[in-house]
C-alpha cells in the first residue's frame, strides 16, 4: 500500500518519500522540507495517532498538513483522529481520484496558511526595520532611544548620539539616478553596521540620514566609531550604472552625549546631535562634529584639517 500510494503521487507529480514507520515518519519532517505527511494509523514503533500528534507539536508555526489513511470508519476512529490534529481521514479501500483530491484540497490550504505567514512576517519586519537598508526604521528607534535614555539615568551611564548624513546625495542621484543613490544610501548603512557593537542601535533617521544610538560610549569611544564610519565610507567607490564612473562619498556626523549639562533628557539628545550635524554641513561637510555644554561645537582634526569651534571656547 505504500509503495502504491507513492508510485501514484509520483506520476502525479508529487514527490514522494516512503517511510517505514511512525517514528521514520516523524524523522523526515523533522529534518524538514516536507510539506504533507500520510499516516497509517496502525504502524510498528510508534502509531500514526501518536506520529501525528508529534508532528502536529513540531509543526506549529509551518503547518504541515496530516492525512490519516486508515480501515477504520467508524465515528469514534475519526473523531480521534481529528481530535488530536488531522486536517484530513481517508478510507481503506480509496480510489486514487479521491486520495489525490483530498491531498489537493490540503495543499491548498497549506499554499494560502504559507501566504499568510509570510504576509505576517513581512509587516512585522516592516513595523521595525526599514525595506531598503534593513536598519531599524524610525519608529523603532524611538522606543529604543527611549529604553536606553532610561536605562543610562537608571545606572548613571554614559550613552552617546550620532547622526550621520550622506553629503550631496542630490548630486549623486543627478550623476548616477535614484538607483546609485539607493545604493549609496544601503551601502553607507552596511558600512555602519560593520562598525558598530552589536549592542548599538542603527537606524534609519531620514532619507539619506542614520541615527546611531550608542550604550555606555564616553567621548573618545564616540569619536573613534564615528571616525571608523567615516574613513571606511570614503574608501569605498560607487558606480555610476550610466557610465561605470567610480564616485566617491562622503559623510558628516554629528555627535552628541549624556549627560552632559545641556542634554538632560532624550530630546535634548536628539537636538544637540542635530545641532552638531547642522554646524558641520555649514563647514562644508565631510568631518565629525561632537556637541559640547554651553553651545559649544568641537570638530576633531580629520585629514590635517585645523580643529574648529564655535560659542564660548574649545572642548
Amino acid at each position: 500500500m505504500r509503495e502504491h500510494i507513492c508510485r501514484v503521487l509520483r506520476e502525479n507529480g508529487y514527490r514522494a518519500e516512503p517511510a517505514c514507520d511512525g517514528q521514520e515518519a516523524v524523522d523526515l519532517v523533522a529534518r524538514g522540507g516536507v510539506d504533507l505527511v500520510l499516516l497509517d494509523v496502525v504502524m510498528p514503533r510508534l502509531t500514526g495517532i501518536d506520529a501525528c500528534r508529534i508532528i502536529k507539536a513540531m509543526s506549529a508555526e509551518a503547518f504541515v498538513p496530516v492525512v490519516l489513511v486508515t480501515v477504520k470508519n467508524d465515528t469514534a476512529s475519526r473523531v480521534e483522529g481529528l481530535k488530536i490534529g488531522a486536517d484530513e481521514y481517508v478510507v481503506k479501500p480509496f480510489e486514487n481520484r479521491e486520495l489525490l483530491a483530498r491531498l489537493e484540497s490540503m495543499m491548498r490550504i497549506k499554499r494560502v496558511h504559507d501566504h499568510l505567514v509570510a504576509v505576517r512576517q513581512k509587516l512585522e519586519r516592516l513595523s521595525v526595520y526599514d525595506e531598503l537598508t534593513g536598519a531599524y526604521n524610525y519608529r523603532y528607534l524611538h522606543t529604543r532611544l527611549t529604553e536606553e535614555f532610561k536605562r543610562a539615568e537608571r545606572y548613571h551611564e554614559p550613552l552617546a548620539c550620532c547622526v550621520v548624513d550622506v553629503d550631496h546625495l542630490q548630486r549623486l542621484n543627478e550623476a548616477g539616478g535614484e538607483q546609485l543613490g539607493d545604493a549609496v544610501i544601503k551601502g553607507v548603512a552596511d558600512i555602519i553596521r560593520k562598525c558598530v557593537r552589536e549592542v548599538d542601535v542603527v537606524a534609519r533617521y531620514g532619507g539619506e540620514e542614520f541615527l546611531l544610538i550608542l550604550p555606555s560610549t564616553h567621548l573618545a569611544g564616540s569619536i573613534a566609531v564615528a571616525e571608523r564610519i567615516r574613513r571606511d565610507v570614503r574608501a569605498r567607490s560607487f558606480a555610476s550604472e550610466r557610465d561605470g564612473t567610480p564616485l566617491r562619498v562622503a559623510v558628516t556626523i554629528g555627535v552628541a552625549l549624556f549627560p552632559s549639562p545641556d542634554v538632560k533628557t532624550k530630546s535634548a539628545l536628539l537636538r544637540a546631535a542635530d545641532t552638531a550635524l547642522s554646524w558641520a554641513k555649514r563647514e562644508g561637510g565631510d568631518r565629525i562634529c561632537v556637541y559640547q555644554q554651553q553651545g559649544t561645537i568641537y570638530s576633531p582634526q580629520a585629514d590635517g584639517a585645523t580643529p574648529k569651534g564655535s560659542g564660548d571656547g574649545s572642548a
